[in-house]
C-alpha cells in the first residue's frame, strides 16, 4: 500500500473532532474532506453547511470551488449566505467552523486579507468572506493549514478573523464563539492553553519530533515533557479517502 500521506493524517485529524449530530460550517478542501469522512465513519448525523448556503452536500466527483455545481450533489437544501450566516451562525446553532487560513498567530487569529513581501509589496487575497462571522460565533474553531514559519507568524499581518486577540478572553472581546479549539497542521496538532489562550503543541505526526515542529513555528510553543504521536488513519479511512472522497488526490496529493 501508498505511504500514509501527510494530507491524510490531517484530514483524519479533523474529522476525528467531530462529533455526531454537529451542525458544522466548513469551506472547500481538507476541511470538507474531513467532513466527509466523518460522516460516512463515526458522524452519520452531522449536519454540513457551505456558506454559499448548500446543506449536507455529499458529492460523488470532488469539486475544486464553490462555482463547480458538482458540490450540490445529494445536498438537502440550496439557499444563500443570510441563511448559512444569519439563520445559523448568528442564532448560535453552528458547534464547529472548520476554517483554512494564509496566516495564524499565537492566539489563533487568522489572516485571508493580505500578505506584506520582504520588498515591500502587498498582496491581497479574498478577504473574510464568511470567515469572520465563523470564527466569532462557532462554539469552537478548527483551522486546517501548512505548517512553517511564515504561515505561523508572532502576529499575523492582518487580522481577518478573530481568536484570542491579544490574549484575551472571548467574553472580554464581546465574541460568543468558544474560540480558537484546535490547529491542524502537515506536522502536528495544536490546541490552546484555557488561561493564557497561547497555542500548545497536543501531538506531532509520525516521524515529526517536537524541536522541529517549534523550529517551524515563528512563537514559542507551549511544549508539554511527553508529546503523543498523531494517530494514523486505519485502514477504512484510508479506502475512504482514496477510492471515496478523493480518488483523484485533488486535496490529498
Amino acid at each position: 500500500m501508498e505511504p500514509v500521506r501527510a494530507t491524510e493524517i490531517m484530514a483524519v485529524a479533523g474529522a476525528r473532532e467531530l462529533r455526531d449530530g454537529e451542525i458544522i460550517v466548513v469551506g472547500l478542501g481538507l476541511p470538507q474532506v474531513a467532513v466527509v469522512l466523518a460522516k460516512r465513519t463515526h458522524a452519520p448525523r452531522l449536519t454540513s453547511l457551505l456558506e454559499i448556503g448548500v446543506v449536507d452536500m455529499n458529492p460523488v466527483d470532488t469539486p475544486v470551488g464553490l462555482a463547480d455545481s458538482r458540490i450540490f450533489h445529494g445536498a438537502t437544501c440550496w439557499s444563500g449566505f443570510l441563511d448559512v450566516l444569519g439563520m445559523n451562525l448568528h442564532r448560535g446553532v453552528v458547534d464547529v467552523g472548520f476554517l483554512g487560513a494564509l496566516e495564524l498567530d499565537r492566539y489563533g487569529n487568522i489572516n485571508t486579507t493580505l500578505l506584506q513581501e520582504d520588498s515591500g509589496k502587498v498582496r491581497y487575497f479574498n478577504g473574510s468572506a464568511g470567515g469572520n462571522d465563523v470564527a466569532s460565533l462557532a462554539k469552537r474553531v478548527i483551522v486546517i493549514l501548512r505548517h512553517e514559519k511564515r504561515k505561523l507568524p508572532l502576529a499575523v499581518a492582518h487580522l481577518t478573523s478573530p481568536g484570542f486577540v491579544g490574549g484575551k478572553s472571548r467574553a472580554q472581546l464581546g465574541l460568543r464563539g468558544g474560540g480558537p479549539h484546535r490547529i491542524i497542521t502537515d506536522m502536528a496538532v495544536l490546541g490552546f492553553d484555557s488561561q493564557t489562550h497561547e497555542a500548545c503543541l497536543l501531538s506531532v505526526h509520525p516521524g515529526i519530533s517536537a524541536p522541529a515542529v517549534q523550529d517551524n513555528t515563528g512563537f514559542p510553543l507551549r511544549i508539554p515533557a511527553q508529546v503523543p504521536v498523531t494517530p494514523l488513519p486505519t485502514a477504512e479511512e484510508l479506502r475512504l479517502l482514496r477510492e471515496e472522497i478523493d480518488p483523484r488526490g485533488v486535496y490529498l496529493r
